[in-house]
């Protein structure tokens, strides 16, 4: 059974395939700038998908020798270099075609084709978006929605929804651009409407990039998740003080803990071995996603 994650995937990788031909179809059809534009950004973004699913299958790669704590971060370098994509072909070729359907602005031919073809395309890619934009509202729970995009350790969800988000925006405005085409008799509205497609691709690209650098670098748990940690080392007995709790995502379901405590004077080293080691399973027990646990006996510094 695939998870929530993988479904959205697949649903924009199926859509975004059907769709990416069609336009192609239609541009060669009506030669209009603003649709071979489009199919560009939808080919884009298919293979943006077949990328996710590729950072999803490796980081799933048991540790070894090389990396001891695994291929989580698979993921967030591929959602990284989807970004790239996005920006570097997507809003690269749809603003240079653009400027030069503007510089040398061609008639659009069978203006209907365009219109059937685009309207088709908002159905299906809404399909697709809805199914991303339900999956990210299960994961985001009652945060807000900008909260959600920043802390979420899974990208790949909010990654579809942004991308099937810019889809909808860019095929409205491709019907505006062919729609002023034709009313005014001025075929230079399909060369801005391009252009534009191409900023809200490089927009979308540019907040895709900054929002999986920080995964990609390393990002904390969630606070909370911490607060908790802190209430479970302050219920035991053995521990006098505690100096830091340091935590790292190794990848969405994967997170490294590091506690910096003082024991009491007065234990053994049995006794430290067994506070230590009913510390480690009660915080794993309480939070499946932390897989690793360090404890360091360190004496508090006294100035």
């Amino acid at each position: 059974m695939a998870s929530g994650s993988k479904k959205v995937i697949y649903a924009a990788l199926i859509a975004n395939g059907i769709i990416a031909v069609v336009k192609f179809i239609a541009a060669a059809v009506t030669g209009s700038s603003a649709m071979f534009s489009e199919g560009i950004h939808t080919t884009v973004d298919t293979s943006n998908q077949l990328l996710l699913l590729l950072g999803l299958k490796r980081a799933k790669k048991p540790a070894d020798r090389v990396h001891p704590f695994g291929y989580g971060k698979e993921i967030y370098f591929w959602s990284f270099i989807v970004a790239i994509m996005v920006f570097a072909v997507g809003a690269g070729i749809s603003i240079y075609e653009g400027i030069h359907s503007v510089m040398d602005p061609h008639p659009i031919e069978n203006a209907i084709v365009s219109y059937g073809v685009l309207g088709a395309a908002m159905v299906i890619t809404g399909i697709a978006w809805y199914f991303a934009w339900k999956e990210f509202k299960k994961i985001k729970g009652e945060r807000g929605y900008f909260e959600a995009v920043q802390k979420e350790k899974n990208p790949t969800t909010f990654v579809v929804l942004f991308e099937d988000s810019a889809a909808l925006l860019g095929l409205f405005v491709a019907i505006t651009g062919i729609g002023l085409s034709q009313w005014t008799g001025m075929p230079v509205f399909d060369g801005i409407a391009s252009i534009v497609i191409g900023l809200i691709l490089g927009t979308t690209a540019t907040w895709l990039a900054y929002e999986t650098k920080g995964l990609l670098i390393g990002e904390s748990a969630d606070p909370r998740i911490l607060e908790e940690v802190e209430e479970i080392l302050s219920s035991f007995q053995g521990i006098k003080s505690v100096h830091e709790t340091l935590t790292l995502h190794m990848g969405p379901n994967f997170i490294l803990l590091n506690i910096s405590v003082d024991f009491r004077d007065n234990m053994s080293s049995q006794d430290v071995e067994d506070t230590t080691a009913a510390l480690t399973q009660k915080i794993k027990d309480q939070f499946p996603l932390i897989k690793r646990v360090f404890v360091e006996s360190e004496k508090a510094k006294h100035i």
